[in-house]
């Protein structure tokens, strides 16, 4: 997975050398520096220190210059890996096959998106780049102190060998199954901070939020445990890097005092000798955090890699028929919410035309959606729906009613593909791939924080604007649009903070109206909506004789609590709130 990130080694090369720069600036200024302390001592004329005078003042400039040009190419060369690391994950998670992204609960595929992927972008920042200059500065540090004292050199070999190599180890060791818990307390502590955050008010209705809190302070608790279990062999190891100072300090002593009593070197050196080895660990006291940072980064890369799938390709299905999931997790309201788009629609140029022949969409009027004793749930044990027989034709219309809870919004992630059945089949009869034919509109879909031209178009990328106005005038939202700053200019909220529900809920219909396709899916379009207003959108979804919405030869399937407001002779599919019995009337 860290392959991902596709940095250039151009850019990487230029990072190190920068920041072996800024190293080797501080280094010849430590040693200069010594030189001239002691020389100075030494009363000689003021001519032949001026050479070590000027060197200090360069050195101290060209030291604060190359810090900055180390910075910024190291974050360069790590956001660019961090933007190439997330365009290969959604690439990957466009061209899954199968339902693990469905079944992620919503915080665990934040934590793994957000905080993985930063992980992976601090690794070149505080694992690869450390490491490599750590390399090349040991090697300056021995080819400085060679010439001075055999003994010297010796001595700072072994700590530099104490310092970056068995501290680091001994700091990696300690620190990646310590690290294993702290991410995965991470993705459960945000998992259950967003289902509170989400669900606050049904959970206060119902006298849970107190339970609810308590159970997220104790995965906190479990949280902050397992970073106090990280932080112990982090310090350990950085405990061992003054033990090597130290062993280098007194290696250094008894060369230069062996050197001045027998009179083999001036007093500049013996003062080289003696302060030199105080900045040549500086490269080294970042190796212990650079192996932990490698742990982490480890256990992030492995998270990241089960959430691409075993491959990045697209892939094709095995047939146009879903096989049941093996595993499952834990209830809907926790799970990654639903896509708007289908995975064609997401994919980047390239991907698109490698999936030419596997996500072919179906030439209108000929889909047929039919599910075949499907039975469809979160676990394998606990189906919501059972057993149920489907045929929908071509232009068909079909609404959806149950109790909360019954499975409504199960049924209509299996029949797009999103969520695998327990049981049964679901196909298009012709053979084309439930995707990008089947199109499920999620009720709780996301609302971006950026323009509302931007907002539409998540759905169809070359959206005009007279498309996009027809589509809010479609479902009657024009009135309000006219009255935003800039129109579809006009900047949203995140997860759309600044308008209303009914407003949202027309939003997310005006993206259906401009997806179309054969198959619609919609969950519950109309909720938060004024009776008379969503009794009117009702009836345009599910009326075949008013293309306002939709054409009249796409299928049509909607949830809805509001059965009185169907049009005549609409089909009804009632789905049982325990039992997952369903029956079907017209």
């Amino acid at each position: 997975m860290i392959a991902a990130l596709e940095i250039p080694r151009g850019r990487l090369l230029a990072a190190v050398l920068a920041a072996c720069a800024t190293l080797g600036s501080a280094f010849a200024l430590a040693a200069v520096s010594a030189y001239l302390v002691t020389r100075a001592w030494t009363m000689p004329p003021v001519l032949d220190l001026t050479v070590a005078v000027v060197m200090v003042r360069a050195l101290g400039v060209s030291r604060g210059v190359f810090r900055w040009l180390d910075r910024m190419l190291t974050h360069d060369v790590a956001f660019r890996g961090v933007v190439s690391l997330r365009t290969n994950l959604f690439t990957a998670l466009a061209a899954r096959p199968d339902d693990a992204v469905t079944r992620l609960r919503r915080g665990d595929l934040l934590a793994r998106l957000g905080d993985d992927a930063q992980e992976l972008g601090d690794h070149v920042i505080k694992a690869v780049v450390p490491a490599l200059v750590a390399g090349v500065m040991t090697v300056v540090v021995l080819v400085t102190f060679a010439p001075l004292s055999l003994l010297a050199t010796a001595s700072m070999l072994l700590s530099l060998a104490v310092a970056s190599v068995l501290a680091p180890l001994a700091g990696y060791r300690a620190a990646r199954l310590a690290e294993q818990a702290v991410v995965s307390s991470r993705s459960t502590v945000t998992a259950q901070a967003l289902e509170v955050l989400d669900d606050a008010t049904s959970l206060r209705v119902d006298g849970r939020l107190e339970v609810a809190l308590a159970q997220l302070d104790a995965r906190q608790h479990e949280h902050d445990s397992a970073i106090d279990r990280a932080a112990l062999p982090s310090a350990v190891a950085s405990a061992a890097v003054p033990l090597a100072l130290i062993l280098a300090m007194a290696g250094s002593l008894l060369a230069a005092g062996a050197a001045w009593t027998t009179g083999g070197a001036s007093a500049g050196q013996v003062g080289v000798l003696l302060l030199l080895p105080l900045s040549s660990f500086e490269a080294a006291t970042a190796l212990p955090a650079a192996a932990s940072q490698y742990a982490r980064s480890r256990a992030a890369s492995a998270r990241l890699a089960e959430l691409a799938g075993p491959g990045r390709a697209p892939a094709a299905r095995p047939s146009p028929t879903h096989r049941a999931a093996p595993a499952a997790s834990s209830s809907p309201p926790d799970r990654a919410a639903t896509a708007e788009m289908s995975p064609g629609d997401r994919s980047s140029t390239a991907h698109r035309s490698s999936a030419d022949k596997t996500r072919r969409l179906a030439p209108d009027g000929e889909v047929r959606l039919r599910a075949t004793g499907l039975s469809a749930g979160w676990e394998p044990g606990a189906a919501r729906v059972r057993d149920l027989d489907l045929d929908l034709p071509a232009g068909s219309r079909l609404a959806v009613v149950g109790g909360s809870g019954s499975g409504k919004t199960t049924l209509l992630a299996t029949l797009a593909g999103l969520l695998e059945p327990l049981a049964g089949t679901v196909e298009l009869e012709d053979g084309s791939p439930l995707h990008p034919n089947v199109v499920l509109f999620a009720e709780d879909a996301h609302v971006f924080a950026t323009t509302l031209r931007e907002n539409l178009r998540v759905v169809r990328r070359d959206l005009e604007d007279d498309t996009a106005l027809a589509a809010l005038e479609a479902v009657d939202l024009m009135d309000w649009v006219r009255t935003l700053p800039h129109g579809l200019d006009t900047m949203l909220g995140p997860d759309g903070t600044t308008v209303s529900g009914g407003e949202r809920r027309r939003l997310l219909l005006a993206r259906a109206v401009i997806r179309r396709g054969p198959v619609l899916l919609l969950d519950e379009p109309t909720e938060h909506l004024d009776t008379a207003r969503g009794d009117a959108l009702l009836r345009a979804l599910l009326d075949p004789a008013d293309e306002t919405l939709v054409p009249a030869t796409s299928t049509v399937v909607v949830v809805t609590h509001r059965p009185e407001a169907l049009p005549e002779g609409t089909p009804i599919l009632r789905i049982g709130e325990n039992d997952g019995t369903r029956t079907q009337e017209s």
